[in-house]
């Protein structure tokens, strides 16, 4: 393989580091900013030892050395509190945004040190009457994304918010909602077709009824409008969803039957699939040798340097690898807290 792979974990209790020298062996340091949830996480392959966390209550942090130590840039200053999702641009490594808890999307141009809260979210109306039924999380950025033409066009997933979109940098923005369930965790864009756009939901509005879909959505102009896809399961939650970065016409993503709060409450857990397009999500086909359908995958990642190779994990903090693209898993013999992020590359 080469170089060693570097696998960051976020979960609910801190960031792990995981380095293998020959994607079977690993291992495991941290957890770093222990005490904390991670619930999103970010690196560039240009620079490895470079990772960018988001905690739920203390802002951004950043390590320079693969996660052994951390800082906060900001410290002292006002930004980002309860984070929920964080993406440095891959135009400019030095500028990171940063969603929030309750929404709110901040960005920075000096790698953290100094933010700017984006107000001009909040000219689209309806996100101020965005509500979240779950007492304990309120209405939030779950995801922020590039086009891979140009990073002044970003998306953004609100949670039971749909999606806001910025052509300008977030000068002005967007709301996107035709089309789709309004409950948006997860938005890839195809490398190859930006236009292409591929949303995984959580079913809040088809558990009610008032979308054709499910769980996941796929737009062909830029997220001007949604269609349903994985109409083959009937499952309608799902929260990861990965592009092979070579091919993308695989495309990875897992189901559930109802929300978390229903997974608990029967011996049959998540009822999960996961799931895999060979077309472009025009057709999917469950994945056989893999997790245990009782527990839900939270995280996939392709291995940009070898994309054959994958990594997912579960919300019971289990680790599994793939080596042929998806197709098959085995366990990595690790296990962590809660995954809520995965992030790979090589070093």
């Amino acid at each position: 393989m080469g170089q060693a792979t570097i696998l960051y974990v976020g979960s609910d209790q801190g960031l792990f580091t995981l380095r293998s020298e020959d994607g079977q062996n690993w291992d495991t340091q941290g957890p770093s900013l222990r005490g904390w949830s991670v619930p999103k996480l970010d690196v560039q392959a240009a620079q490895p030892n470079r990772v960018v966390a988001g905690t739920r209550g203390d802002g951004v942090w950043v390590s320079e050395d693969f996660g052994e130590t951390w800082g906060k840039p900001s410290y002292g200053r006002s930004g980002p509190g309860k984070v929920r999702s964080v993406a440095i641009d891959p135009e400019d490594p030095n500028t990171i945004y940063a969603g929030g808890e309750p929404i709110d999307i901040f960005v920075s141009h000096d790698a953290g040190r100094l933010w700017e809260r984006m107000a001009s979210v909040w000219d689209e109306p309806s996100l101020a009457a965005v509500s979240y039924p779950v007492p304990i999380v309120e209405p939030h950025v779950r995801h922020i994304v590039f086009d891979p033409r140009s990073s002044d066009t970003i998306y953004a997933a609100i949670q039971v918010g749909f999606i806001m979109k910025s052509t300008n940098g977030g000068q002005t923005w967007k709301l996107l909602d035709q089309g789709l369930d309004s409950d948006v965790h997860t938005i890839a864009v195809d490398p190859t077709n930006p236009d292409r756009v591929f949303i995984a939901t959580g079913g809040h509005d088809a558990r009610s009824g008032r979308v054709k879909g499910r769980a996941l959505y796929m737009s062909t102009d830029a997220g001007e409008s949604w269609d349903p896809t994985a109409l083959e399961f009937e499952q309608e939650y799902s929260a990861p969803l990965a592009i092979h970065p070579d091919n993308p016409a695989v495309i990875l993503s897992a189901v559930a039957n109802g929300n978390p709060g229903s997974w608990r409450a029967r011996p049959s857990g998540a009822e999960a699939t996961l799931i895999r397009s060979d077309d472009g999500g025009e057709h999917w086909t469950g994945v056989e040798q893999g997790p245990s359908s009782t527990e839900f995958t939270d995280a996939i990642v392709f291995d940009e340097s070898d994309p054959d190779r994958v990594y997912l994990g579960l919300r019971s903090g289990e680790l599994y690898g793939s080596r042929d693209g998806g197709r098959s898993w085995s366990p990595l013999n690790v296990t962590v807290p809660s995954v809520s992020d995965l992030a790979c590359v090589r070093a």
